[in-house]
């Protein structure tokens, strides 16, 4: 019964829109962080997986999108959740949207979010929304490949020349400063924890601290203490990035409306 409430009947859950919305904004807007990359990454093997795990996490975003606008009910599709909102209504987390800096900030990047996502949809394929479980049964794969991926260029790159090992302890200095937002509940994801349709971002900071500890440890790393975390996204408090990104990311299908390929 629970299930078919979730998946399509005439009664959803009323935070289910805003709890798929906000992950569906994470996986977009990260997605095309890393779609940056594509033809100016320092090698071509890096040139391939780069905007393969844009893909990646693209290809989630998409399907949380549609699920998102089933459950609103108003007309509206993917292609108007992803690209015909304005700044503030994007719950996106703040360092999905961070930019590219050099290739350490990337990859840092990377393993912070794909060490929380792992373990999150590993949990989340028990959910009893029958959406959220295929979303997860794909998704836990590729996060897992994100985290070897980016992991061992965080180790390569701390545990490597002076120049290399700088530029990482800078990445960490930029980003481990956004890192408390990834284990906060929003009003909407809390709701649905409580009914056992989503994790419980709380549950996931052993498991993040733990893969996060050992790449430190071999890249020569330090967790930095950070006194003032920076938070906001799920409120829709973005810095200036995300607005150059959008400006970017939605031009075509502003110029053009309703375009179709």
């Amino acid at each position: 019964m629970a299930e078919q409430a979730l998946t399509g009947g005439s009664d959803p859950h009323p935070a289910l829109f805003d709890a798929v919305l906000e992950l569906a904004d994470d996986h977009l807007i990260l997605g095309h962080r890393l779609s940056e990359w594509c033809g100016h990454a320092p090698m071509l093997e890096e040139d391939l997986a780069l905007p393969n795990m844009a893909l990646d996490l693209i290809g989630t975003a998409r399907t949380l999108y549609d699920y998102a606008a089933r459950q609103e009910g108003k007309g509206r599709g993917e292609d108007d959740l992803a690209f015909l909102r304005v700044e503030r209504e994007y719950r996106n987390l703040l360092i999905c949207e961070r930019p590219n800096g050099d290739f350490a900030q990337t990859m840092l990047r990377q393993l912070y979010f794909a060490a929380v996502m792992e373990p999150y949809w590993a949990a989340a394929v028990d959910s009893p929304d029958a959406v959220i479980r295929g979303v997860a049964g794909k998704a836990v794969k590729e996060m897992a490949y994100h985290v070897r991926h980016a992991g061992e260029w965080v180790i390569r790159l701390g545990d490597g020349t002076d120049e290399s090992a700088a530029r990482m302890r800078a990445a960490v200095a930029e980003l481990h400063r956004f890192t408390g937002e990834l284990f906060e509940e929003s009003t909407a994801s809390a709701a649905l924890v409580e009914g056992g349709v989503l994790p419980a971002r709380g549950d996931l900071r052993g498991p993040w601290d733990r893969v996060i500890g050992m790449v430190f440890a071999e890249a020569g790393l330090e967790v930095p203490e950070v006194p003032f975390p920076q938070t906001g996204g799920r409120r829709g408090l973005h810095g200036e990035a995300l607005g150059h990104l959008l400006a970017e990311m939605q031009y075509l299908q502003r110029a053009y409306p309703g375009a179709t390929w």
